[in-house]
C-alpha cells in the first residue's frame, strides 16, 4: 500500500513534469505542440539532441530549471523502485499472481486453515495420498516454510471471507480448519458453509462445549486432538495388540498404506449394480473389502459378497502396501 501511494506520487510528478515542459516551450519559446513536446522530452532525457529553433534567454533559463528538476524527479523514482526490489515486494506480488492464477484453475480441491501442530500432519497425509492443497496461514515463518516445501499457500486471515475466496472456496471438495482458537474455527466453519454449501467441513475444537457449536455451524466432522490422545493412550493399556495391530493400518512411508477407499462411481461402468464377488477383489489385486459405504452414508463392516454397487456408494478396501499399489493401478 505504501509503495503504491509512493509509484502514484512519482508518475504524478513526471506527468506534471512533461506538462509543464510542453505549457513552458509554448508560451516562452512559442513552440508548436509537437516541438513542444520534442524540446521536453529531449531536455529531461538528456539525449543531447540539437534544438528545434534558437533558444532566447527566458528559454535558456526554462531548460536549467526543466533539466535540474527532472534529475530531482527521476531520482526520486528510481529510489522508490529501488526500494520496492530491495524490500522483496516485488517477488511477493509475482509469487501471488502466480498462486492466484493456480488456485483459479483448481477444482475439488483441499483448503487447511492454520499449519500448526495438527494442520501440518494433515496436510503431510493429503500430499502423500496426491492431493491438491492449497494451505491458509498468517504466520510468515509458516508461509516461508511452506514455501521451502512447495507447497500452494496464502498468507492471510483465514476468518476474512475475501482469504477463502481466493483460496477458491467456492469450488473446493474440502475445508480442514485447525485454528488455535475455537472461536476462530468456528468462524471458518460459519463462512465456508455460506460461501459453498455442498464443501466437507471437518474443524478441530479444543473444549467439548465448542463441538456442538460447530455442528450447528455446519462442520460434517469435529476432531479433538486431546480427547482422540487420551482415549488411544487409555486403549494401549486396554487392548495393546489390537491398537498397534490399527496403527499399523495407516501410512507407514510416504506413499504406501494398509487402507484405501473406492468410490463406486470411479470404477469401470460395467461393475455398477454388480455385486461385491463380481469385482473379485481378492483375486485381481489381493486386497479384501472390509467395509462397505452405501449411498445413504450407512457402513456396513465385513459386507457380504452379494452387496450390490450401487452409485454414491464407496468401498473399504484391506491389503499390504504392494496389494494397495497393484489396486491403485487397476482401478
Amino acid at each position: 500500500m505504501i509503495f503504491k501511494k509512493r509509484f502514484n506520487r512519482a508518475i504524478f510528478f513526471i506527468v506534471f513534469l512533461l506538462a509543464t515542459g510542453v505549457l513552458g516551450y509554448m508560451i516562452i519559446g512559442g513552440y508548436t505542440f509537437l516541438d513542444a513536446l520534442y524540446m521536453t522530452v529531449i531536455t529531461i532525457t538528456t539525449v543531447g539532441f540539437g534544438e528545434v529553433q534558437p533558444m532566447n534567454v527566458e528559454g535558456k533559463i526554462f531548460t536549467i530549471f526543466l533539466i535540474l528538476t527532472s534529475i530531482t524527479i527521476f531520482g526520486y523514482t528510481i529510489s522508490v523502485f529501488t526500494e520496492y526490489l530491495a524490500s522483496g515486494q516485488l517477488f511477493e506480488r509475482l509469487k501471488h499472481k502466480k498462486v492466484e492464477k493456480k488456485i483459479q484453475s483448481m477444482q475439488n480441491h483441499t483448503i487447511v486453515c492454520g499449519y500448526g501442530r495438527n494442520g501440518s500432519k494433515a496436510i503431510a497425509k493429503l500430499t502423500n495420498y496426491n492431493k491438491e492443497v492449497i494451505v491458509i496461514d498468517k504466520d510468515k515463518d509458516r508461509i516461508d516454510e511452506l514455501d521451502r516445501d512447495r507447497i500452494l499457500n496464502i498468507e492471510g486471515d483465514a476468518t476474512v471471507d475475501d482469504t477463502l475466496i481466493t483460496a477458491g472456496i467456492k469450488r473446493a471438495q474440502n475445508l480442514i480448519t485447525a485454528l488455535p482458537s475455537d472461536a476462530d474455527n468456528l468462524y471458518v466453519v460459519l463462512t465456508a458453509r455460506q460461501l459453498n454449501a455442498t464443501i466437507r467441513i471437518i474443524s478441530r475444537a479444543s473444549n467439548e462445549t465448542s463441538y456442538q457449536k460447530l455442528k450447528i455451524a455446519g462442520a460434517d466432522n469435529v476432531i479433538m486432538p486431546d480427547k482422540l490422545g487420551g482415549e488411544h493412550m487409555a486403549s494401549l493399556v486396554v487392548t495393546p495388540d489390537v491398537i498397534e495391530f490399527v496403527d499399523r493400518l495407516t501410512i507407514e512411508l510416504e506413499t504406501t498404506a494398509n487402507l484405501e477407499e473406492i468410490a463406486v462411481n470411479d470404477l469401470p461402468e460395467k461393475y455398477l449394480n454388480k455385486t461385491i464377488l463380481d469385482l473379485d477383489l481378492r483375486k485381481q489385486t489381493g486386497c479384501t473389502v472390509i467395509g462397505f459405504k452405501t449411498s445413504n452414508s450407512d457402513y456396513i463392516i465385513n459386507p457380504e459378497s452379494d452387496i450390490k454397487l450401487e452409485k454414491g456408494a464407496s468401498l473399504i478396501v484391506l491389503g499390504r502396501p504392494e496389494q494397495i499399489v497393484k489396486l491403485r493401478q487397476l482401478f
